[in-house]
């Protein structure tokens, strides 16, 4: 199915208003933006083809010969590793050889076109940036160094190092907390609907990334408060911090 918004600007989610609600209030003063946190694969890199070559490894060390159910996997991603295991019914023992061949396959990973243009100019900008990440925080670290996006970033979270990874709130809460924002302050951007539920838990406005997706009825259906078609459209909701 192909979104009626998967081109154009930033748009913003319509929400129904609830029963008996009167209209917004006028002159109110809004906390001004000044942090991002990002998801890591389908928003920042384009780890697809790394990621299913690891699990197809994975799958016939551990498992044994057939097709290995990629397609299921993928619609978990933004999920820990181990979870998603679990909630498949494959084996744990498949962790193992599955980082082994991401960290060898490392190199191959693109970036998305429009990554590093959006991370210079948010900084520019006077933005905070964190990624909070399904995968582990030493992965990713190591993931975002070798493709030279490590430094745009104050911190990387993975989802080893909260106790509850997505879609429970944790992860993003602890890049607010590391970063000293309120929910107020920050957007979050994901591609997947673990990513939408983590960013709404925390109360912090989500953005839906679609430039990763070729059917986005699951992220939309999630409800992100705001739709991206490529990653410069997030420049229009994060103009320059004031007195940066």
């Amino acid at each position: 199915m192909t979104s009626p918004i998967s081109t154009g600007p930033a748009r913003l989610a319509q929400r129904p208003t609830a029963p008996g609600a009167g209209p917004p209030a006028t002159g109110t003063l809004r906390p001004v933006r000044r942090a991002v946190v990002f998801d890591l694969d389908g928003v920042l890199v384009d780890s697809f083809a790394v990621m299913y070559e690891a699990f197809a490894v994975a799958y016939k060390e551990v498992v044994g010969d057939g097709p290995a159910p990629f397609d299921e996997y993928r619609r978990h991603l933004g999920r820990f590793f181990p979870d998603i295991m679990r909630i498949m019914g494959l084996p744990l023992e498949m962790e193992a050889p599955f980082v082994r061949e991401s960290y060898r396959l490392a190199s191959q990973v693109p970036v998305f076109d429009g990554v590093v243009e959006l991370l210079t100019t948010l900084r520019v900008r006077g933005y905070r940036l964190a990624v909070a990440t399904g995968k582990s925080g030493e992965r990713a670290r190591s993931l975002l160094g070798l493709l030279g996006l490590l430094p745009f970033f104050d911190h990387v979270i993975g989802s080893d190092e909260v106790a509850r990874p997505k879609p429970a709130p944790d992860i993003v809460e602890h890049a607010l907390d590391l970063m000293g924002f309120t929910p107020e302050q920050a957007v979050m951007v994901g591609d997947a609907p673990t990513d939408i539920a983590s960013a709404h838990g925390a109360g912090v406005t989500s953005a839906g990334a679609l430039w990763a997706l070729s059917d986005a009825e699951e992220l939309l259906a999630a409800g992100p408060d705001i739709v991206l078609a490529r990653p410069g459209d997030l420049l229009a909701l994060c103009p320059s911090v004031p007195g940066d």
